[in-house]
């Protein structure tokens, strides 16, 4: 019996030995080996701090920086990212700050970023599990990636993206109905746009992803806001391995809410699966082209071809948090800039009433808004929904004239791109839409400087949707109101998962007769 208890001694002291080490390694030895060696190539930041790294900096200019809003200006970089700002002022474009003990180089030449988004070897970061939303597409990579990816393209072909614009149109025409109760009809209401617009497009991705109403669908996008505020919390906190799984309100709450939008979404696949059974057929919106693409893809080539019922959940998830909020987010902004710069909003306005009049556009007459798409673009710019990409490098990579080790994150400040002065001119923190008029490319004289939604093969399958949405949303608005900043109007960009007006939107509203 003592022999056993001194090898069980020993086996626990060579765990615990190993545990120690790792740890060391992690928090210590590797971040001091991969902070050499960043220096050496020239890069310049915050010397290491054991385990935080920079997160009490960051936590501080964060909060510092919500704690007022700013005057109206477009040069919110230092509110909306303060640690991006602070690491740029004291140590030039070649530089890196500590999340923990992982360094981020901050990649801003568009030639590098360009080649980053372009090549699949550079992963997204992992994500703690208690700090995602959803496990769809945006998380995987390599071959789970091109499967997912498969799979959901035929959802966003644009022959099927014409049979959603009616769905679009009556979401639209639901709200403005609404709002006709609320403003008089003659003078002026004050009205923050914000829950509508949100409301709008949760009642479209209800209708285009689940053919279900709002009322149905209003479960999980006020679950999913409250689970999007919950992660943004902890977002710039240290991660700790294991942390999730202590009993703390916080965590009990976060499991609570994925268990009860799995069941919801679980619920709507469950019917839509009986029906298809049925023979129904599986119906023009998203989950329906996903499951009848699925179905096909596992009939040719077995299970190993198609996504499981759980995989198809997160993928729901997806479309309803990725399909709503950024949307909605985009028309928010839209209607404070057009309620600022209201000669924009009457040029809009004119060219919706030469080509609708007061009528219903039709899907392929949305082209034609030539001024809108301008003003959607330059908002983008400004307040693009995603302020920042990410990466990792998963093996000694080369970038540009930097060699990095494997596990170095890469950021990508969109935002820092899009407010660039070298890239847009003397303006480039100024509403002009008139940058956007002979398109995109010609915009950015074909540099990968203009990133709304993303770029590279993982550049975001919805972006036409968004796109249609918008366009629409807008057109039918114009025809019926004029709207102008109120004055209880507090400008404040943050970002809680994206980019978006912490204190609301509030704008004053009047029927156009």
């Amino acid at each position: 019996m003592e022999v056993l208890g001194i090898q069980l001694v020993s086996i626990l002291l060579i765990i615990c030995c190993a545990v120690v080490w790792n740890l060391l390694k992690w928090v210590w030895f590797r971040p001091k080996r991969v902070e050499k060696w960043l220096r050496q190539q020239g890069l310049h930041g915050n010397p290491y701090r054991i385990f935080f790294g920079d997160f009490k900096e960051i936590t501080r200019l964060q909060k510092d920086a919500r704690s007022k809003p700013m005057s109206f200006s477009h040069d919110i970089v230092p509110r909306v990212v303060p640690e991006l700002d602070l690491a740029l002022r004291n140590y030039g474009k070649c530089s890196f700050i500590w999340y923990g003990p992982r360094p981020a180089v901050i990649v801003s030449e568009p030639e590098w970023i360009r080649e980053i988004l372009s090549k699949l070897i550079f992963h997204k970061p992992p994500v703690p599990k208690v700090r995602r939303l959803s496990r769809g597409i945006h998380t995987l990579e390599t071959d789970k990636w091109t499967k997912h990816r498969k799979l959901i393209t035929p959802a966003f072909h644009v022959d099927k993206l014409k049979l959603m614009v009616p769905s679009f149109y009556l979401s639209c025409a639901d709200m403005l109905s609404k709002w006709d109760e609320i403003i008089p009809n003659e003078g002026a209401r004050e009205l923050d746009v914000c829950g509508c617009l949100k409301t709008l497009t949760s009642d479209v991705i209800s209708r285009t992803a689940f053919g279900s109403n709002y009322e149905e669908g209003r479960k999980i996008f006020e679950l999913q806001m409250e689970q999007a505020r919950r992660i943004m919390e902890i977002y710039y906190s240290v991660y700790i391995p294991g942390w999730r799984f202590l009993p703390t309100p916080h965590n009990r709450r976060i499991k609570e809410i994925k268990k009860e939008v799995d069941s919801t979404v679980m619920s709507i696949i469950d019917k839509r699966m009986k029906l298809m059974e049925a023979g129904e057929g599986s119906g023009d919106d998203l989950l329906g082209l996903l499951l009848e693409s699925n179905i096909k893809e596992i009939k040719q080539g077995g299970n190993k071809f198609g996504m499981s019922m759980e995989e198809v959940v997160e993928e729901c998830k997806l479309f309803y948090f990725a399909g709503q909020d950024t949307t909605a987010n985009l028309l928010v902004w839209t209607m404070i800039l057009l309620g600022k710069y209201t000669d924009w909003q009457s040029r809009a306005r004119d060219e919706v009433l030469h080509l609708f009049g007061k009528r219903k556009p039709e899907y392929q007459e949305l082209n034609h808004l030539k001024i809108i798409n301008m003003i959607l673009h330059e908002t983008m710019r400004l307040y693009p929904p995603g302020i920042m990409l990410n990466r990792m490098t998963t093996e000694d990579s080369k970038i540009g004239n930097l060699t990095l080790p494997a596990g170095v994150q890469l950021i990508l400040p969109i935002i820092l791109l899009h407010h660039d002065e070298k890239i847009w001119g003397d303006d480039a923190k100024e509403f002009n839409p008139m940058r956007f008029s002979n398109g995109v490319s010609n915009a950015t004289q074909g540099q990968m400087t203009y990133l709304p939604f993303g770029g590279g093969p993982r550049i975001c399958l919805g972006q036409n949707f968004a796109m249609t949405e918008a366009k629409l949303a807008m057109a039918m608005i114009l025809q019926r109101y004029s709207f102008e900043l109120s004055p209880s109007y507090s400008h404040a960009p943050c970002t809680m998962v994206i980019l978006q007006p912490q204190h609301g939107a509030h704008l004053m509203l009047e029927k156009i007769n």
